[in-house]
């Protein structure tokens, strides 16, 4: 198992956001990460012309790696009713798509496994990402149902989920395990489980959400079953040379419900079952604490990534308000995490990390961006250079 002893002593002189890291076979080219982000445009689950551009650019953008949006692993599992499926064999061929234009140029390609249980079926974000409510699915011809470990709705814009049997909860791991086969079909280079934000596995894990008396309620080590055994059903048919990593909400969001402590001991056992990275968010266990229980700041969950790294002994990925390549690159160079995922930077801006490079580097390094771009903005650099100082211009003219 890799130790999170990822700066090498004989590269000091590079910056530490930009170099390589192994994880198991995958070798990725920085410590730069697209992260998952919804964008509800996908039709039965299946990949359009939207995603191709929008994962697209992320990898001409010089990410090491680009992670999909939620990617639900049973047509009933969906955050948004149009988020991307991978539940059935039609949703291989589009994913595959994706893949292979990351690896054609020079990125690796995750998706990210889900179910939303709970709190399935919402609108899309831009018309306010609410709930939809029972009538409206009941008429949607969708296959739907909320579920959860209990019969707790996430808030009161939401419908009282199904509390799950434990044969149902069987089906699921299926689930996952039949999502985790096909995304190696797909060419996917890592798989990424969502166990955070309120969503089901996250569900399970909190004590004001989950109130089970059987084997996966109760103590925590019954509430991080449903988790462990997930991830320890996934890990054993995704391929032994391609990483794994889970995604956790340190903290939930929800007072006296699931914190730091709970989240390392979590960590540690699905390092235990094979997980090689701890992809570190927070909140969302209710719609009202979408938010973790600390104040959003700059770089706010990182301590999260640092704490999990060091105590579980774990690579970590930090997300949350990361907004320059300083920042990013002190995040890594300093030990507090060993790879950094961006979201809404890289939406304003899908060529952050080759930016990034450039500024790390010099500012005529151009080597992070496509073949078909780099000698315009080469060319540019020059003719910027020839402008600030238009008396050497001139002398080496005459």
């Amino acid at each position: 198992m890799t130790e999170p002893n990822t700066i090498k002593a004989a590269a000091q002189n590079e910056p530490a956001l930009l170099q390589p890291l192994s994880l198991r076979g995958l070798t990725l080219k920085n410590r730069m990460v697209v992260s998952p982000m919804c964008q509800h445009s996908a039709v039965d689950g299946v990949v359009q012309d939207w995603h191709i551009v929008h994962y697209g650019k992320f990898v001409l953008g010089g990410a090491a790696l680009v992670l999909t949006e939620s990617t639900a692993v049973s047509s009933d599992s969906r955050v948004g009713i149009a988020d991307l499926g991978i539940w059935s064999d039609d949703h291989v061929p589009g994913l595959k798509r994706l893949s292979d234009f990351a690896h054609a140029n020079g990125a690796a390609f995750g998706i990210q496994l889900a179910h939303a249980g709970r709190k399935a079926f919402s609108e899309p974000l831009w018309e306010g990402g609410r709930a939809l409510s029972t009538d409206a699915l009941d008429v949607s011809g969708l296959a739907w149902r909320r579920v959860g470990p209990s019969a707790i709705a996430a808030s009161g814009e939401w419908s009282e989920p199904e509390a799950l049997t434990l044969e149902e909860i069987d089906e699921i791991r299926e689930d996952f395990v039949a999502a985790a086969r096909r995304a190696e079909r797909a060419g996917a280079d890592v798989i990424e489980l969502h166990f955070g934000h309120g969503y089901l596995l996250a569900s399970f894990l909190s004590p004001l959400s989950n109130q089970r008396t059987d084997t996966y309620g109760g103590p925590r080590e019954n509430r991080m079953r449903f988790a462990v055994e997930t991830a320890q059903a996934v890990r054993e048919v995704w391929p032994n040379d391609k990483p794994l990593f889970a995604r956790l909400s340190c903290l939930d969001g929800a007072e006296g419900s699931w914190g730091m402590e709970d989240t390392v001991a979590l960590a540690q056992s699905l390092k235990a079952v094979g997980v090689d990275v701890i992809d570190c968010s927070s909140g969302g266990l209710t719609e009202e604490t979408r938010r973790s229980n600390v104040p959003r700041g700059i770089g706010f969950q990182v301590p999260f990534a640092e704490e999990v790294r060091h105590r579980a002994r774990i690579i970590t990925q930090a997300v949350g308000i990361i907004l320059t390549p300083e920042q990013a690159n002190e995040i890594v160079a300093s030990g507090k995490a060993d790879l950094v995922a961006l979201g809404r930077e890289v939406l304003r801006t899908p060529y952050w990390p080759a930016e990034a490079t450039r500024s790390l580097s010099g500012p005529g390094d151009y080597s992070a961006w496509p073949l078909q771009h780099r000698e315009w903005l080469v060319r540019r650099h020059k003719v910027l250079d020839r402008l600030r100082t238009p008396e050497n211009d001139a002398s080496e003219d005459g």
